[in-house]
C-alpha cells in the first residue's frame, strides 16, 4: 500500500524521470541475500549525469530517499521502505594509462569486475578488491577491504555530490576508519559519484595469479549461497567468526535463516528467509557472544526499511 507521501510525490518524480520511475518494487532481487520487502517507489538512474540529476531534483523537493547499489553489506526490511529508492546503475569505467595508470569508475559499477578489468590490461593495485561484492560507490562509502587492501590505500579521489554541490575529495577526506568514513558515520551528507584508484604497471599474468590465489581462499573459507556479506565487524584484535563460532552458534537456524556453518560471520539465505529471521540471528548472535565472551559485536551490515 502506497503511503500518501509517496503518492503525492508520484506525479512529480514521473515528469522529471518518466520510465525510470517504478511503483511497489520488491527490493529482494535487488540485493546480495535475496532478502527485503518493496518500495513503494524506485528511480533507476543510469550515468553519473542521471544520478546526481535525480539526487539534485530529491533533495531540492525535500523527497526522502536511500541510495541503493548492489545491495550488499544491507538487510532490507520485510515491511520494505516508504522513501524512494535510489537504484544506481551508472557503471561506465576508464582506464589511464602511463607511468602512473590509474581507472576511473562511475559508483555504480561491480568493485569486482573492477578489479579484474585491471587485471586484464596487466594493471595491479585492486587484486584484493577482485572478490569483493557491491559497487564503487559502496566500497568508497564504507572502506571496503579484503586481505590487507583496502579502498583508503588505493582510492586518489572521488566526484561527491553534497548540499553544496559537485566536490571533488581527496581521500583523506574522507576521514577513513575499518570499514568506515565520514559519510558512513553521518558526520557528512554527501553522494558518492564517481571515483578514481591508483594503479601500477605489472605482468598481466601474476596479476591474474594473484587474483585466482585470492579467489581460491575466498571460495574455502566463505560459504555461497545468498548472504549480506560478513555481518559484523572484526573487533580490534580478534574476528567476529571465531567469537560466534566459539559461542557455539555455527549452524544456528531461525526459519530459513541460517548463521553458517562454514563461517560464522556469515548468515544464510535458505530460501524465503524473512528480514526478521536475519535480524533475531544478529540479536542472538550480538547476546550470546557478548554474555560468553564479553564483547559486543558491531553491525557491519545496515539495517534499511521500516522495522
Amino acid at each position: 500500500m502506497m503511503t500518501v507521501t509517496a503518492v503525492s510525490f508520484l506525479p512529480a518524480l514521473r515528469a522529471e524521470f518518466g520510465d525510470a520511475v517504478q511503483e511497489n518494487v520488491l527490493l529482494a532481487p535487488y540485493t546480495s541475500s535475496r532478502i527485503g520487502g518493496p518500495a513503494d517507489v524506485m528511480v533507476t538512474a543510469r550515468s553519473a549525469e542521471e544520478l546526481v540529476r535525480a539526487v539534485t531534483f530529491l533533495r531540492g523537493n525535500e523527497i526522502p530517499f536511500l541510495m541503493l547499489g548492489g545491495g550488499s553489506n544491507v538487510l532490507v526490511s520485510d515491511k520494505g521502505v516508504r522513501e524512494v529508492a535510489l537504484l544506481n546503475k551508472a557503471k561506465a569505467i576508464r582506464f589511464e594509462s602511463g607511468d602512473q595508470p590509474s581507472v576511473w569508475a562511475e559508483s555504480g559499477a561491480t568493485f569486482s569486475q573492477l578489479a579484474h578489468r585491471a587485471a586484464s590490461k596487466g594493471l595491479s593495485g585492486l587484486e584484493w578488491a577482485a572478490t569483493v561484492p557491491g559497487t564503487v560507490g559502496g566500497a568508497v562509502y564504507g572502506n571496503a577491504g579484503a586481505f590487507g587492501g583496502d579502498v583508503a590505500h588505493d582510492l586518489l579521489h572521488a566526484e561527491v555530490l553534497t548540499d553544496s554541490g559537485l566536490e571533488s575529495w581527496p581521500v583523506d577526506r574522507f576521514g577513513y576508519g575499518y570499514r568506515t568514513s565520514v559519510l558512513k558515520r553521518g558526520e557528512l551528507r554527501g553522494i558518492v559519484i564517481s571515483a578514481q584508484f591508483a594503479l601500477k604497471n605489472a605482468d598481466r599474468g601474476g596479476v591474474s595469479a594473484t587474483i585466482e590465489q585470492f579467489s581460491a581462499r575466498r571460495k574455502a573459507t566463505q560459504p555461497p549461497g545468498a548472504s549480506m556479506g560478513s555481518m559484523f565487524k572484526n573487533p580490534e584484535g580478534d574476528f567476529a567468526g571465531r567469537l560466534i563460532e566459539a559461542a557455539g552458534l555455527k549452524g544456528t537456524r531461525i526459519g530459513n535463516a541460517e548463521i553458517s556453518t562454514v563461517h560464522g560471520n556469515f548468515f544464510i539465505n535458505h530460501g524465503e528467509t524473512r528480514a526478521s529471521d536475519i535480524r533475531a540471528l544478529i540479536e542472538l548472535a550480538q547476546k550470546t557472544v557478548l554474555e560468553k565472551s564479553g564483547v559486543k559485536l558491531e553491525l557491519e551490515v545496515e539495517l534499511i526499511g521500516e522495522w
